[in-house]
């Protein structure tokens, strides 16, 4: 754009607009928008410095190159009843008239035209051809065009080919004007209108609204130019209707149209790419969401797992306290039962105390504490594996989707990362259930209870530990009655020293009860709580990558939505500043 037409204000917005887009690209970037769709918004950009830009689209054979030689009132373009343009044409301004091949899609026409200093023109192939072989033409230059013709021919009006083609450039936000040739072939005004309310009708349902159409003859306009008669030149000029279209043309030149244009023209490429952008950050959140229930369910059964280790723990060792208080009222008995004077004579003779005390306390106490233990070590091996294989099922389950999905699946790096994730996680929890060896398991669970509660006073549960205790408690009484009765000072024994020592004995005993089932339950709670806590961790530790991945995307999608949101008011403001700059 020559910036010697432009007022300071025009300027200034100018500079502030390609400063502004050009920051939107870096924005467009990391939120993942494709390089080449980045590529077209920059030249897009760069447009904002190049003349007007026209580009003429319709199916081959629609007249578009002889429509634009009418337009330049001069035979510019190759024109014929068979496809004349088979590639992307640009006519703009040069000295001399001459063709100058790009590569086989693409070619250059200069043209000594005054017209041509101010504005840009680019003549395409038929939309069938386009469509299948020329990307240029919708990745470049629709892009860059300021606004679009739309050439349809009356005798093949709004082909198919052409309304494919109209639905891929729509989404770039151009202006397009639709233009309807070879009226010259109606005789009948009626059949005219019939084929113009088509087109209206079509162009309406794709693009939302009535466009704007003019009905032209090329062949008409050109006839007039080598007509010697002035009458029927301007009776053919008139025939041709090409003045409305001119005129509409030349308006939408004049500076302030052609400015707005000019300005809005990469506003609607940026749209364009935004929508994109949203549009695939919508995909991958919707594709996330079934992440975020895998996760979501995932530390719910965690969570839940947890609270039921915690929950039945408690009363599972409440079980092993209550072998001990059973213990204590077996041996409470023995005392008052054993240490009367009726028993003197086996008080005398410990060894025999010691006996009946194993046999009528102690009982199978080791085995009772033993088998209790390993039904909390079966408790936790199970609870562990059922675990296990939850988790293995959300897992397998969110692998299904992810098959289901493969065909057309999104290939962005987040998508191969998570189905990376979710199958090694789940060859993990597959690999650790199909292996899970419950002996194993359980024998490495008893060796560590084994190993926490080695030094505490588990072992003092044994028949020999008691029976010393008892030997300690009752025997020393015994003896203290044996040196009463060599003294000859039975009565005394009978009233005062058994009543007190079987007292003695009790309150030691309880209190060393009451040591033992404190030390053995703090062990057993800290082992198994030691124990829990470490299959909640192995599991978390094994779904954590996973999870971080879910947490870290979530991150970046809710970035990505708001860039793409700051993205929208930015070029929404520019629009409105269009509308006060340019007057």
């Amino acid at each position: 754009m020559r910036q010697s037409l432009l007022s300071n204000e025009e300027t200034q917005f100018l500079l502030d607009e390609k400063e502004i887009l050009a920051n939107l690209l870096l924005q467009l970037a990391e939120v993942g928008v494709a390089k080449e769709d980045l590529s077209t918004l920059q030249k897009a950009i760069m447009q904002l410095d190049e003349l007007f830009l026209i580009v003429l689209v319709g199916e081959f054979n629609a007249g578009k190159s002889a429509l634009i030689n009418a337009l330049l009132g001069e035979k510019v373009l190759p024109e014929g009843v068979t496809p004349t343009t088979s590639r992307v044409t640009l006519v703009k301004w040069g000295e001399q008239a001459a063709e100058h091949p790009v590569d086989d899609n693409y070619a250059i026409y200069t043209y000594p035209m005054p017209m041509l200093k101010e504005l840009n023109i680019v003549d395409s192939p038929g939309t069938n051809a386009i469509i299948r072989h020329h990307e240029r033409l919708t990745n470049e230059f629709i892009p860059r065009s300021d606004f679009v013709l739309f050439i349809t021919s009356a005798d093949r009006p709004m082909t198919e080919s052409e309304r494919q083609f109209l639905d891929r450039i729509l989404s770039w936000g151009k202006k397009i004007v639709f233009v309807l040739n070879k009226s010259d072939i109606f005789e009948d005004e009626a059949a005219l209108r019939e084929v113009e309310g088509f087109i209206r009708t079509h162009a309406t349902t794709v693009l939302g609204n009535e466009p704007e159409l003019f009905t032209v003859s090329a062949r008409l306009a050109q006839r007039a130019w080598h007509e010697p008669n002035a009458d029927r030149q301007l009776q053919y000029r008139k025939a041709s209707n090409l003045d409305a279209l001119e005129k509409y043309i030349t308006a939408s030149l004049d500076d302030t149209t052609r400015l707005k244009l000019k300005f809005q023209s990469p506003l609607g490429v940026a749209d364009r790419m935004t929508a994109k952008a949203a549009e695939s950050i919508h995909a991958q959140a919707q594709d996330l969401s079934e992440d975020r229930e895998t996760v979501k369910a995932l530390d719910s059964s965690i969570a839940g797992y947890e609270r039921e280790l915690h929950d039945e723990l408690a009363p599972r060792l409440a079980e092993v306290e209550n072998i001990l208080h059973r213990l204590e009222m077996r041996g409470l008995d023995f005392f008052d039962s054993t240490m009367r004077l009726t028993n003197i004579h086996n008080l005398i003779r410990g060894d025999k105390v010691r006996a009946q005390f194993e046999k009528e306390v102690l009982q199978d106490l080791p085995q009772q504490v033993d088998d209790q233990v390993q039904r909390l070590i079966d408790w936790l091996v199970d609870k562990d594996l059922h675990e296990w294989q939850r988790v293995m099922t959300f897992l397998q389950s969110r692998q299904a989707m992810n098959i289901e999905h493969i065909v057309g699946a999104s290939t962005v790096p987040q998508s191969n990362r998570r189905r990376e994730l979710i199958d090694s996680v789940g060859r993990r929890a597959q690999t650790i259930v199909d292996g899970y060896d419950r002996i194993k398991e359980a024998s490495q669970l008893g060796a560590n209870v084994e190993a926490a509660v080695a030094q505490t006073a588990l072992f003092e549960a044994g028949a020999v530990g008691l029976g010393a205790l008892v030997t300690t408690a009752v025997l020393s009484s015994a003896l203290d009655v044996t040196g009463i009765i060599a003294a000859g000072t039975l009565a005394v024994v009978g009233i005062l020293v058994i009543p007190y020592k079987r007292k003695k004995a009790k309150e030691n005993f309880k209190a060393k009860m009451a040591d033992l089932r404190t030390n053995l339950i703090d062990a057993l709670t800290t082992s198994f709580t030691h124990e829990t806590s470490n299959a909640v961790s192995r599991i978390k530790d094994n779904v954590a990558p996973y999870t971080r991945y879910v947490l870290s995307e979530q991150e970046r999608i809710d970035k990505a939505e708001r860039t793409v949101d700051e993205i929208r008011q930015r070029i929404s403001a520019l629009r409105s500043k269009i509308e006060s700059v340019v007057k």
